[in-house]
């Protein structure tokens, strides 16, 4: 049975007992009503009718023969007459009238005061007894009547109290039957919102309850089907998240408003030599007293007394000595998590993040750099001092003319030298911002390349006495190159293996043709090698490699450039070397293919 006809029948049910109740009493007073009128009517009124026979009769008493009242007389007889209605009274009526008409018959015949007297005695008398006989009537009524109303009133009173009862039943269980669903739906609706096993509200009956609780279960199902997309997403976002800061190359440390530490990535624990356990869960007031490292890195979130939005201290370089006694320089930065509050709308601090950032690399090149300059100074105040002394000796008259021309010889050396260098930078420069180096690229012979460059290298070669060996077949194909920057190259290689290989090394010169597409092109000398680790190290802008007999490099820009030009033609640069035992730098450049 549904709410809805539970409730209309439960306000039926009112509305029949409160109709019935006064209907029953409604009609109840009315026959009480007609009982009254009944008793006014047919005795009261014969009582009425009496007392004014009596006071005529008074009257006539005091005056026997006066008209008037004889004729009141007889009009209450006659409105007797037409309301008799006891049993007995028509005969005491025809009597009064029999009587009242021997009174007027005396009374016009003059009888003696004393028969008229008696005769108004005998009216007397029988108009008392019609007053008794209505009287003894009215009382019966009344008592009968009175009776009636007690029985009526009990069975008023009976209705009343079973109305009330059945309203107070009604009272009490209306609500319990509107309610004790709800109630229950809402405690299933608790318990499918909780985190507890109920997923489905129970459908106890099929009524407007058992629908809102099937329409709840469709919500429920579709919210759960919701929930678990999201729980998925939200799962799947959270572990590329932390696969992200898990595998981020810097350091980096999550904490709370109170700055208590949250996350520390792998790279954070490693750096720090900490373990998860001894850093999540800490204050950074605590950790910031047990060593000095974490003292530099909790300074500048320590040093802040209050956070206030859009302040982010300037980055703070840490210096670190790692184990193997490598300095390692990392770049601390502090930012804090800001979070918009949407019920609010203000902004919120959530946190604070610091990132360590490894700048060692960057540190390097500065120093590189700095080195660099250093280097670029000395090489050219050398050439500069040379080309200067030579000057003042040219300009003494007492120089003799062989030695003018050596100082001559000498500065047009420094000079190319100077020119070499310059070159070199100028190269670089248009490197880096990214201008377009022309070549012009077309079939060349390899020994035109060597024996050039060769001849350009010839004086060094022969001033430390070094065996130079050339290895260059006749047959080998010519070769699509750039014949200017190709010879820069070699020059570059050949100038390099003279400057590390000890007086009179062998200095081996090799080309030959690697595949039917590709001509290589070797240089090898007997120098001191180059480790492993360095052998792509080398050929980066202002790289130094450190080696056991103290030579300082060059600029470091020679294999850098020489790599760009060979790569530009189609070819490949690279090393071959182990320690002690020389290097061998190769390259190649494509080979004309004749069909």
């Amino acid at each position: 049975m549904s709410l809805k006809l539970k409730i209309r029948l439960s306000i039926l049910t009112m509305l029949t007992l409160l109709l019935g109740l006064g209907g029953y009493t409604f009609f109840t007073i009315q026959r009480l009503e007609k009982g009254a009128l009944g008793i006014q009517q047919a005795n009261f009124r014969s009582v009425e009718y009496g007392e004014q026979m009596l006071r005529a009769l008074e009257q006539l008493q005091d005056q026997p023969a006066a008209q008037l009242p004889l004729q009141q007389l007889r009009r209450a007889l006659t409105r007797e007459a037409a309301n008799i209605t006891e049993t007995g009274e028509l005969e005491l009526v025809d009597t009064l009238t029999q009587q009242v008409a021997d009174y007027q018959r005396l009374v016009d015949d003059r009888a003696p005061a004393a028969q008229q007297v008696a005769q108004l005695h005998q009216l007397r008398a029988e108009t008392h007894r019609m007053m008794q006989l209505n009287a003894a009537s009215f009382n019966q009524q009344t008592q009968r009547v009175t009776r009636q109303a007690a029985q009526e009133r009990r069975t008023v009173l009976t209705l009343v109290l079973l109305s009330t009862a059945v309203g107070l039943g009604l009272i009490v269980r209306l609500p319990r039957v509107v309610l004790r669903p709800l109630r229950r739906l809402r405690a299933d609706v608790e318990d499918v919102a909780s985190p507890g096993p109920a997923t489905q509200v129970s459908i106890a009956k099929n009524d407007e309850v058992g629908a809102v609780a099937l329409a709840l279960n469709r919500a429920f199902g579709y919210m759960q089907d919701q929930r678990s997309v999201t729980r998925a997403a939200l799962a799947t976002e959270r572990s590329r998240l932390e696969s992200l800061i898990e595998h981020l190359d810097e350091g980096l440390l999550l904490l709370d408003p109170d700055r208590t530490v949250l996350l520390a990535n792998p790279a954070a624990r490693e750096l720090l030599g900490r373990e998860a356990a001894d850093l999540v869960g800490r204050r950074a007031e605590e950790l910031s007293q047990q060593t000095e490292l974490l003292h530099q890195l909790f300074q500048p979130l320590l040093a802040q007394e209050t956070v206030r939005a859009g302040e982010t201290p300037a980055p703070v370089t840490l210096t670190i000595y790692r184990p193997n006694g490598e300095t390692a320089y990392y770049q601390l930065t502090l930012n804090h998590i800001v979070s918009r509050n949407r019920e609010t709308s203000r902004t919120e601090f959530v946190g604070h993040i610091l990132s360590l950032r490894n700048v060692s690399d960057f540190k390097k090149l500065d120093e590189v750099k700095s080195n660099y300059l250093a280097t670029i100074s000395h090489e050219l105040k050398t050439p500069l001092a040379s080309i200067k002394l030579s000057l003042m000796l040219l300009q003494d008259e007492r120089t003799e003319p062989e030695e003018r021309q050596r100082l001559a010889d000498g500065i047009g050396d420094e000079t190319q030298r100077l020119l070499g260098m310059v070159g070199q930078l100028l190269a670089v420069s248009r490197l880096d911002a990214g201008a377009e180096i022309q070549f012009d690229v077309q079939p060349i012979t390899l020994a035109q390349v060597v024996n050039y460059a060769i001849d350009t290298v010839r004086p060094q070669v022969d001033d430390k006495e070094l065996q130079l060996r050339l290895e260059l077949p006749a047959s080998l194909p010519a070769a699509r190159a750039d014949v200017e920057k190709t010879t820069w190259v070699l020059i570059n290689l050949l100038a390099n293996a003279i400057r590390y290989s000890p007086r009179g090394a062998d200095l081996c010169v090799r080309a030959h043709q690697a595949t039917p597409q590709q001509l290589q092109i070797s240089v090898q000398d007997c120098g001191p090698g180059i480790a492993p680790e360095y052998h792509e190290r080398i050929f980066q802008r202002f790289s130094e490699v450190p080696n056991a007999t103290g030579h300082k490099g060059g600029s470091g820009l020679g294999l850098s450039i020489s790599r760009e030009f060979i790569e530009a033609q189609g070819g490949r640069l690279w090393v071959e070397s182990v320690p002690e035992q020389g290097s061998h730098f190769c390259f190649t450049l494509p080979a004309v293919v004749v069909n």
